[in-house]
């Protein structure tokens, strides 16, 4: 642990060891408005209070999922200096980038209520810890989103190590691109998917060979029980340099307009407007599958998308109702690593309120 801390409070350590110890209180806060994640950052820090052997107070004024203000006290930590001093690094890096992680989940859960999120966020993290504090962050945003707006939120993820956070005993998912490239065509990873899995329900990816409406029915004919139950649907992950089969800047446009011309109308930003009729797997994109799928009688087939579902790309999905059953995403992860920052001062030493001159904001009341 010693190693992975900053020098200046090992020496701090020293000191205060050397010259005698006194009881302070620490303020954690953000310089952003976030969802509430702490407690990975509590169960680390009582752990290694036990291991060292000494108290320490947690007075948590935002619990888990509560919307914390900028520059607010997440929590309070009170306790030894000594013991202390030499955690800020750790336990600091424990804590910001779950909250904004649960504030991006939040807000895309909340944004389109009806639909089912998958968290694939492992592929996107820096190590497993990472990966632990996104899918914990996910998992807390849900919840918020759960019980603000009855949304169905997060209902599992990409692996096995985090998926508790879900309330699965494993991680869910069928095929990646390789598969289908091993394959040979999608009906083929299809077919070879069945047989060796015959009872779990199927999701296909439709983009690799540029044929996803093609593909889709093909799939779809090839097996009409799984797809009249509901246990089929097609994953929509179309590559950003191009549009989804049939569809170009006209038609993409066209498709809106039959289904949801409130969305085109008005002032658009140009990310906006890629989401909606760009490129990639937009709204006019999950649209026209949705027609298709239907006009050839398959009604019953879900939709599945993927490919950069964060904050802003959900927004505008809401906006354009697109009939999306299901998104995997890891985009709820923090776009500006900076936003994650947390903080730490001192406020009070052997109870006397003190903290330095522009963080009285901080100082307990």
């Amino acid at each position: 642990m010693a190693a992975w801390t900053d020098v200046y409070f090992r020496r701090t350590k020293d000191a205060v060891g050397h010259f005698g110890d006194c009881r302070v209180t620490y303020a954690l806060f953000m310089r952003r408005p976030v969802v509430s994640a702490p407690r990975l950052a509590v169960d680390w820090l009582r752990s290694v209070a036990r291991q060292r052997g000494f108290e320490v107070e947690i007075d948590c004024r935002y619990p888990e999922g509560k919307w914390v203000g900028a520059g607010e006290a997440i929590m309070y930590v009170t306790g030894s200096l000594y013991q202390l001093v030499d955690l800020e690094t750790i336990l600091l890096g424990k804590l910001g980038p779950p909250c904004v992680a649960a504030y991006n989940a939040y807000t895309m859960c909340a944004d389109l209520p009806r639909v089912a999120f998958l968290a694939m966020d492992a592929r996107h993290c820096a190590g497993t810890e990472m990966a632990d504090m996104m899918a914990y962050g996910a998992y807390v945003g849900s919840e918020r989103a759960k019980r603000e707006v009855g949304a169905v939120g997060f209902v599992g993820n990409a692996t096995d190590a985090t998926a508790h956070y879900f309330g699965q005993s494993g991680g869910k998912g069928t095929m990646p691109h390789a598969f289908i490239g091993y394959a040979g065509s999608t009906l083929r990873a299809a077919e070879m998917f069945h047989e060796v899995f015959p009872d779990e329900p199927m999701t296909v990816l439709v983009d690799y060979f540029g044929k996803e409406v093609t593909d889709s029915l093909a799939v779809c004919r090839a097996f009409p029980e799984k797809a009249a139950a509901g246990k089929l649907a097609v994953r929509l992950d179309i590559a950003g340099s191009r549009f989804m089969e049939g569809l170009d800047p006209a038609k993409s446009y066209a498709v809106l307009e039959r289904n949801c011309p409130a969305a085109i109308r008005g002032y658009r930003t140009e990310d906006e407007l890629r989401y909606l009729v760009g490129a990639g797997t937009s709204a006019a994109a999950v649209w026209a599958m949705r027609e298709a799928l239907d006009e050839a009688g398959f009604d019953r087939v879900k939709i599945v998308a993927s490919s950069g579902f964060g904050p802003a790309k959900c927004k505008v999905m809401a906006d354009a109702r697109a009939p999306v059953n299901t998104i995997g995403t890891g985009s709820y992860l923090p776009e500006k690593w900076t936003e994650t920052y947390a903080t730490a001062d001192v406020v009070e030493y052997d109870g006397k309120p003190s903290v330095k001159l522009g963080r009285e904001f901080l100082l307990r009341k």
